[in-house]
């Protein structure tokens, strides 16, 4: 499995440091900032879209031209034996909250629907030609970010996400398809709720880093069901910071008997962000590899 990205045109990010924290620009014109220590992503400092008069003034991200699949087209044909992942770096929702921030987009949601769904179509826009860039460079799967829950269900009604978003999903996951590309949405916090209609808008595989927020019988039962499959580390947040190696082990193996010939294993890869150590990531990867009866080298 290889996974690369794309490369927005004409753009080069900005990263400076004072003091303890780091600020950075995004593609998007976006201000973060983050503790030296800390997390490798951190939070926006500086939303761009502070007044919607700016609007139309907007300037999104280019990947019209062909060099902004430069640097994947090449990692690909590096690995060409290898399940070929195009990164696309966020989604519609995601990158929206961000321009906003999200306590203002929650508002937004309520009280500017035009507005915002004329602010979504500008970022679906971009994802389309994201997606067409992948499919030039051979990728077999796009991969999307969209962090749509929290601890106990939804950060919006499963019914504002259907006016807002089910629509552009369906259409971006067909565009994936229609060029033979798999769709692996990553997602934290419960979404339960909903997701039977990513299903059908064309999600094949979840990514999930919290698995156990799920009824996981119940996540295996409906995945099975709908012929998709689960891509997860071992929990996040209710095993993988204890470091109690017995849980991290039992949790690994029950993972494995839980989703059977529909799970994808994988490891988290900012184990500083959460308080981890390499050594008990470690534990739960050995476990995995012990219940599957790979011989490591």
């Amino acid at each position: 499995m290889i996974f690369a990205f794309l490369q927005p045109f004409g753009y080069t990010q900005k990263r400076w440091v004072e003091g303890y924290v780091e600020y950075y620009d995004d593609e998007w014109g976006n201000l973060w900032h983050r503790f030296l220590s800390g997390s490798v992503k951190g939070e926006i400092f500086q939303p761009v879209l502070r007044d919607w008069s700016d609007l139309d003034k907007l300037q999104v991200p280019d990947y019209s031209h062909p060099d902004c699949a430069s640097e994947m087209r090449e990692q690909f044909t590096r690995f060409p034996d290898q399940f070929k992942i195009a990164g696309l770096g966020g989604w519609i929702f995601d990158n929206a909250r961000y321009l906003r921030n999200m306590d203002v987009y929650f508002m937004d949601m309520a009280l500017v629907p035009d507005q915002l769904k004329r602010l979504h179509e500008k970022i679906a826009n971009v994802y389309e030609q994201k997606i067409l860039l992948a499919a030039q460079a051979g990728a077999d799967a796009i991969f999307i970010a969209e962090d749509l829950g929290t601890q106990t269900g939804l950060l919006f009604s499963p019914k504002m996400f259907r006016s807002y978003f089910l629509e552009m999903y369906a259409h971006l996951f067909s565009v994936a398809h229609q060029y033979g590309m798999q769709v692996i949405m990553h997602s934290c916090g419960l979404n339960r709720a909903i997701l039977p209609d990513l299903l059908d808008a064309g999600v094949n595989v979840f990514q999930f880093d919290q698995p156990m927020l799920y009824d996981m019988t119940d996540l295996a039962k409906l995945l099975k069901q709908r012929k998709a499959a689960l891509y997860s580390p071992i929990d996040i947040q209710q095993v993988l910071p204890t470091g109690d190696r017995e849980k991290i082990e039992t949790a690994a193996q029950d993972l494995i008997d839980c989703f059977q010939g529909g799970l994808i294993c994988k490891n988290y890869l900012d184990l500083n962000g959460i308080g981890v150590k390499e050594e008990w990531d470690d534990w739960g990867y050995h476990a995995i590899c012990k219940k599957i009866g790979f011989q490591q080298g």
